[in-house]
């Protein structure tokens, strides 16, 4: 029996990703009170088909109910269920302007809270420890919902008996830090494609692009001390339980320096039998500056 939770902000993509998890042929339910989770549970250990691959939406919207929901995952794992928890995570620029464009009503506005700023601060306090004890964490703010559903069918395609899946993200710092990155590696440093005319519209991962920043000795040597980092980082973290290790490269604008280097990487890791998700998040922005 496969078990995913997913919570998170209210406006951060929970309801895109249950439909990307409908698809991948889990049986899904929206806005299940924690209380419910054991009883959704014993149905996937006890039924066949569908029910034995089960996602379950778990968040703000149940109220007074809401606050026993890590009392409910400490339940499931008391009893032997296994589950993977997915946080959905959003900064508040994007939360408020998703709001104002989908007319919509955010579910603590019912409640305490007099404006929708109010509302998403008091809800991300109220997500903080289930934000800790997540397994699996997707920062929504600068993904479009294509490269989200990407996201969640790499990640779920996976099978959890493979262990820790890493994730390779390529971003451009002029777009912001990726949240959920536990390693962050800066190649600003390298020869930039963008001064290049011929190469300024094309992308990391394409032949010219890489084999230019490749050609650069100072390139070749970091690849190779990043390959051995990461080697001997991977086993470490698989040892202190990660599910999910999540390494971002960045340089200026996302397109090319990163997008190599990621892409690398991934490859590298795959070629060793890690399960490995590669997001290129910047790489098909507008106005992607200097490469």
């Amino acid at each position: 029996m496969e078990l995913i939770i997913v919570t998170g902000l209210s406006g951060a993509g929970k309801s895109k990703v249950i439909n990307a998890l409908e698809d991948l042929g889990y049986f899904c339910v929206d806005n299940v009170p924690p209380q419910m989770l054991e009883k959704f549970a014993q149905l996937g250990r006890t039924s066949g088909g569908n029910a034995q691959r089960m996602a379950m939406v778990v968040d703000s919207r149940g109220g007074e109910m809401f606050a026993d929901f890590t009392g409910a995952l400490e339940r499931l794992r008391t009893e032997g269920y296994p589950f993977r928890l997915l946080f959905l995570d959003a900064d508040d620029e994007t939360l408020l302007r998703r709001y104002k464009e989908g007319r919509r009503r955010h579910p603590l506005l019912e409640r305490d809270a007099l404006t929708i700023e109010d509302a998403i601060a008091q809800e991300r306090k109220l997500l903080e420890r289930a934000r800790q004890q997540a397994d699996v964490i997707f920062d929504t703010s600068l993904l479009t919902p294509a490269q989200l559903r990407e996201r969640v069918v790499q990640t779920f395609l996976s099978s959890p008996a493979q262990g820790m899946i890493t994730q390779c993200i390529s971003f451009g710092f002029k777009n912001g830090l990726p949240k959920e990155a536990d390693l962050v590696f800066d190649v600003r440093c390298l020869p930039n494609p963008f001064y290049v005319p011929e190469l300024r519209e094309h992308t990391g991962l394409e032949a010219p692009v890489r084999d230019y920043i490749m050609a650069a000795p100072e390139s070749r040597e970091l690849l190779r001390r990043l390959f051995e980092l990461v080697d001997f980082l991977l086993p470490l973290y698989q040892e202190e339980g990660k599910s999910q290790l999540t390494i971002a490269t960045g340089c200026t604008g996302g397109r090319h320096r990163s997008v190599a280097f990621a892409q690398a990487l991934g490859e590298h890791l795959r070629a060793q039998g890690v399960p490995v998700v590669i997001t290129h998040r910047d790489k098909d922005r507008q106005n992607h500056g200097t490469g």
